[in-house]
Formats: C-alpha cells, sequence, structure tokens
C-alpha cells in the first residue's frame, strides 16, 4: 500500500487555528489541536502544520513552503498575492468596513488602517485623496483620538463600535476563512490535495461559496 505523500499546511495562530485543525480532522488528515506550547511546527503523521500570522499564510503558501493553508479573505486580498483560492470554508466571519465616529460630517482626509492596500483601492473606487496611515492595533483609537477622519477596520458583533461611539458605514469586503493552496504543488501532490479538496468542499456545503480561480 501507497504511502501518503507528506504535506505541509499554514494555518493562523488564535481562534482560526483551532477551528481550522478541527475541519481538517474531520476531512481525514490524522492531525489533533497541538498542546500548549512554544513549538511553532509539528509533524503529524505525514502532515506537517505551522503556525503563522495571519499576514504570513499567503506568503508561505505563495512561496512553496507549504503546500496548502487556511486564512481569511481580508488578509489574502490584502496581501495582493495570485493564490489559488478553491474553497470558502465558511466560518471565521467577519467583515471589513469604513467606520467614523456617530455623526461624523465632516470631509475624510485622512484614514487609519491595518490595511493599506484595500483601503488605498476602496478610496481610489470613491474619488477621494485622503492620506493613509498603517496601524498596528486599537485602530479604532485613531479616531477617537483625532488621528484619522475615519478608520477601515474588521468589524464581526459590532460591540465595540458601540462601547465606543463610533458607527459602520459602509461595507467593503466580506470576509471568511479560505482554502488556499500552491499551484505547483497541486500538480505535484495532486492525489492527496484533490481529495482533501473535495472532502472539505462537501463538509462546508451547501452554504460555502466555492470561489476557485481557474489556472491550476
Amino acid at each position: 500500500m501507497t504511502s501518503p505523500t507528506p504535506i505541509t499546511l499554514a494555518l493562523p495562530k488564535g481562534r482560526i487555528f483551532e477551528e481550522s485543525v478541527a475541519l481538517l480532522a474531520q476531512a481525514g488528515l490524522p492531525i489533533t489541536l497541538p498542546e500548549k506550547s512554544r513549538a511553532l511546527q509539528w509533524q503529524m503523521g505525514h502532515v506537517t502544520l505551522l503556525e503563522l500570522r495571519n499576514q504570513d499564510v499567503p506568503v508561505y503558501v505563495d512561496l512553496g513552503i507549504a503546500d496548502a493553508g487556511i486564512v481569511g479573505k481580508d488578509v489574502l486580498a490584502e496581501s495582493g498575492r495570485a493564490i489559488y483560492e478553491p474553497l470558502d470554508l465558511n466560518f471565521s466571519h467577519c467583515r471589513l468596513s469604513l467606520i467614523r465616529e456617530v455623526g461624523a460630517t465632516g470631509p475624510v482626509q485622512r484614514v487609519a488602517s491595518k490595511y493599506p492596500r484595500l483601503t488605498a483601492a476602496y478610496l481610489l473606487e470613491r474619488g477621494l485623496s485622503a492620506e493613509i496611515v498603517k496601524l498596528s492595533g486599537n485602530i479604532e483609537l485613531a479616531c477617537l483620538t483625532g488621528l484619522s477622519d475615519a478608520v477601515v477596520d474588521l468589524v464581526q458583533t459590532g460591540s465595540t463600535l458601540r462601547a465606543n461611539h463610533l458607527e459602520e458605514l459602509e461595507v467593503i469586503l466580506r470576509s471568511s476563512a479560505r482554502l488556499v493552496v500552491n499551484r505547483t504543488s497541486l500538480k505535484l501532490k495532486r492525489q492527496e490535495l484533490r481529495p482533501l479538496i473535495e472532502r472539505l468542499r462537501d463538509l462546508t456545503a451547501p452554504a460555502a461559496r466555492t470561489d476557485a480561480r481557474t489556472g491550476d
């Protein structure tokens, strides 16, 4: 009997890591949630798991260090990397939105965000020429302190906005966890990756939307 082809998977830290491991195990991979430790990679059968920062997952998959990964659509879009994206896995839902203080009516001259690429595209589409300030955390604080006239940030329940007298004005992008696959790996390890994609498709259908890009 032929041994399974070794594959390396890139998963983001945090809650999405736990949900990803559970889904991949349900799809038949011999993996379990690792015990808490300082380890950054784990070998489980023929699968190597890499635990990365969100923003690094597209890089590892695109450059072939990982054969596949799971990452939020917001992070994938911000990365600008044209990675094969066969599935919307239909969890970790959120939205990237334009946010201002409640009742703000002045011009938007400066926007703060963790997503400068997506923010720039949004402003261009709206014909706005605001300055973009890249921040790493507590983006809402930029509005509250006057650092910016608006922010572009992720929203899930909206409770943080309400608690800080902020409001969501426009949704720029709806995000959820996506499966991404290295194109070369898909060819060289098709016997392992193709069935995995199909099992995940079955597990996430019909709610999940297929968002495949041809050219694999």
